[in-house]
């Protein structure tokens, strides 16, 4: 199905992309469920868990905060690759700083409009580099991309990066989301292959 936008690259010999994985010139769509249909003055991402309080935030409450420029491979548990994606956003690091977690809390479960939610440890969540992203290549994220709000996780495969993006749940000890449940690895190191339960 995707071989027609698949290739092989000198990318590849320099350590760019992990094992298993083609580069692919396109930017292919996969989701699970129907696609949510937001404005972005609908969006609200919430706070929750084991925080000294919680919060929410709206779209002019995120957009009023440090506005950041990532560009990062992106990998997708499907066996694809693409390099070099633009995104703009919200730090998670900027993000956070609005609020205090609890001493017991280790991981975060994420919510998404459309009931997908997935998980990571507050290692993985607390890097520099990801970002609540509202904008790809300049514009806008299309709706199918995951717009008006995604997270980007780069070091883990695309499944983690959430699409559509309502809140956070901070808890102690990981709580599994939906593809995690469903037979994936709960971590997904794409360098490792971590692409399903070793259960």
């Amino acid at each position: 199905m995707f071989g027609k936008f698949l290739k092989k690259s000198r990318d590849e010999e320099e350590g760019r992309v992990p094992p298993g994985q083609v580069l692919t010139e396109k930017f292919p769509v996969l989701t699970y469920g129907p696609t949510p249909s937001l404005k972005p003055e609908e969006v609200k991402v919430s706070l929750t868990g084991l925080l000294e309080q919680p919060l929410e935030l709206s779209w002019a409450e995120l957009m009023a905060l440090p506005q950041s420029e990532l560009t990062a491979d992106f990998h997708c548990v499907t066996r694809w690759s693409k390099l070099d994606v633009r995104w703009r956003g919200v730090k998670v690091l900027d993000l956070m700083s609005q609020v205090r977690l609890e001493p017991q809390a280790s991981a975060v479960l994420i919510h998404c409009y459309g009931g997908y939610t997935t998980n990571l440890t507050l290692d993985d969540f607390l890097r520099p580099e990801n970002l609540l992203a509202h904008t790809l290549f300049g514009e806008p994220i299309p709706r199918d991309h995951g717009g008006p709000l995604r997270l980007i996780v780069p070091h883990l495969y695309a499944w983690k990066s959430a699409k559509w993006l309502r809140g956070f749940e901070f808890t102690q000890g990981e709580k599994l989301g939906f593809w995690e449940v469903n037979g994936y690895h709960r971590r997904g190191d794409p360098w490792k292959e971590e692409r399903f339960s070793e259960e």
